[in-house]
């Protein structure tokens, strides 16, 4: 019996069956995640080609045509489905917080660190990472990319607006100060990720940046 793809984790998968009628859809998602799983193996963007995700998928790189037009137009795919699952998780976490705006507005500044911590590779793709196409290089458009986060920057957008009508922050433009939000809780995970080293603080820390730039009372 050959046993080579037990050994040899670089051998090719055995043949994917070829999907019923009606069953696409199985295949597309089934190329988004080999690409995602590749990314988390490897920890490069990179190492996600055409014949690399096919391989994963156990399919000829040919059949992926039909789905994708090409490599950026997967990695946009993965993108797009991780900022989903990030905007999914912190709507569970706002929710999860219960009524309190100001208890909402934290639960879901945590999360979104939490996730950046517990998603590193992913997370950083998100965001730039070694993935940026170029534009009028490949499918993907400037309208692909401008339209990514927008959900999660909303749900900042609103939790602001609450903990202000209860009269629990002092921003007066929550649309503003969620995208200055947003950024230091990036900055703060991006280097966290990064800069390993570097002596950080208590976990406290996180809380005094969402105090701040929220302009909480109290803070």
């Amino acid at each position: 019996m050959n046993d080579e793809n037990a050994t040899n984790p670089a051998a090719p998968k055995q043949a994917r069956a070829r999907n019923r009628r009606g069953e696409g859809g199985r295949l597309r998602e089934d190329i988004v995640d080999a690409a995602a799983a590749l990314l988390d193996e490897t920890g490069d963007e990179r190492a996600i080609t055409l014949r690399s995700v096919a391989r994963k998928v156990g399919i000829a790189a040919p059949s992926i045509y039909p789905h994708f037009p090409d490599q950026p137009a997967i990695m946009l795919a993965v993108v797009r489905r991780e900022f989903a699952a990030l905007d999914a998780h912190l709507r569970a976490a706002a929710q999860e917080a219960g009524d309190n705006p100001l208890d909402r507005l934290y639960a879901v500044c945590r999360a979104y660190l939490g996730y950046a911590q517990s998603h590193p590779e992913r997370y950083r793709t998100m965001f730039g990472g070694l993935w940026m196409p170029t534009l009028g290089d490949s499918s993907v458009t400037a309208e692909d990319l401008t339209g990514l986060g927008t959900a999660a920057m909303r749900r900042l957008s609103d939790l602001l607006a609450e903990c202000a009508a209860a009269g629990r922050s002092a921003v007066t433009d929550p649309e503003h100060d969620a995208v200055t939000l947003w950024l230091c809780l990036h900055g703060f995970a991006h280097q966290r990720a990064a800069t390993r080293v570097f002596p950080w603080p208590d976990e406290t820390i996180a809380d005094d940046i969402i105090a701040r730039i929220a302009r909480l009372e109290g803070a």
